[in-house]
């Protein structure tokens, strides 16, 4: 059998396993794949039953802290009308060997198909035995190497300390510091540095931001931002940073958008990956809809989708499509 058969495809939280054909009475274990901090496998066994197996790779890292996983795992039929069988959501689920999770699946399986896996969340248990903490919150951290100046600054804006520019976003006002701005937005330099509004008025006009947007966009400037703000305002966040020429939090918001794309967002992103000319982004949402066929689960959605997107970018989802159904 070639190796094909035994590779499992991923993004960033979404596995997928095709079986091409499954004898009457068999076993076979998958490659490793990668989700998270851990290697996994998946597994199948049939013989009056089909029995899947979803478990990390036994190592250091597994044996001393094993995952805590929530996800939804089901059995697609890669015929015309894709039948599913979905497991009810696995919740907190601690895995450490093969026999953690197994499914049990009574009804017959024929021909071609798919097993489907989605990480909802994957955590650690706390050092200090506290509540398990989810792995995907840790990859955000302030880009300086020294924070007591970060604290600084963040205090600076927090407090209003000699402000000298005031900003009015769309439903408020906010007192900020030219040499903080300038320092990290050519935009803003060049507004400071030549005979325009913003330099003899001392503010600047941002009403495509709300004063609760505007504040997480300061807060990433001057280093202050925490994640739980960034993630609620990161599309926002992205526009502001291709506005204002800000490199560091295109790639923040840009990796973000990465970790978690779903059914519920998958189009949106897709759009904004056209629209800020973001190839990763633009990539992982075509495969998500494409590659793992998540397409067929959003009809209504894409539909409407057809109806308001770039034909360009319309004419690229066809492409795949087409191009997808060729190789199967």
């Amino acid at each position: 059998m070639n190796d094909s058969a035994y590779r499992v495809e991923t993004t960033s939280r979404l596995a997928q396993w095709r079986i091409e054909n499954l004898a009457s009475c068999t076993y076979r274990k998958s490659d490793p794949f990668k989700i998270g901090k851990w290697n996994w496998h998946l597994s199948i066994e049939k013989n009056r039953v089909l029995f899947v197996k979803l478990y990390p790779e036994i190592s250091i890292l597994t044996r001393d802290n094993p995952p805590i996983a929530s996800f939804f795992i089901r059995v697609v039929s890669s015929a015309g009308d894709r039948k599913a069988l979905t497991h009810p959501e696995i919740k907190d689920k601690k895995l450490k060997n093969n026999e953690d999770f197994v499914w049990a699946i009574e009804v017959p399986l024929t021909g071609k198909f798919i097993i489907d896996v989605e990480f909802l969340d994957l955590k650690t248990a706390s050092p200090d035995g506290g509540e398990p903490c989810t792995i995907w919150a840790e990859g955000f951290t302030q880009k300086s190497s020294n924070a007591s100046a970060l604290e600084s600054l963040g205090r600076m804006l927090t407090e209003g300390i000699h402000t000298d520019i005031s900003i009015n976003a769309s439903n408020g006002s906010i007192g900020a510091h030219r040499a903080v701005l300038a320092a990290r937005s050519s935009v803003f330099r060049s507004m400071f540095s030549h005979d325009l509004k913003e330099k003899e008025l001392s503010t600047i006009d941002i009403s495509d931001m709300s004063i609760e947007a505007c504040q997480a966009f300061l807060n990433y400037l001057y280093g202050n931002i925490k994640h739980e703000e960034f993630l609620i305002y990161r599309l926002v966040l992205l526009h502001a940073a291709d506005k204002y020429d800000i490199s560091d939090l295109r790639d923040a918001c840009h990796d973000s958008l990465l970790e978690d794309i779903d059914a519920k967002n998958v189009l949106e992103r897709l759009q904004n990956a056209y629209l800020y000319q973001l190839p990763k982004l633009k990539t992982s949402c075509m495969r998500y809809l494409v590659k793992f066929g998540k397409i067929f689960d959003i009809h209504d959605d894409f539909s409407a989708f057809l109806q308001c997107a770039d034909r360009e970018l319309i004419t690229e989802v066809f492409h795949e499509v087409l191009n997808a159904w060729k190789g199967f």
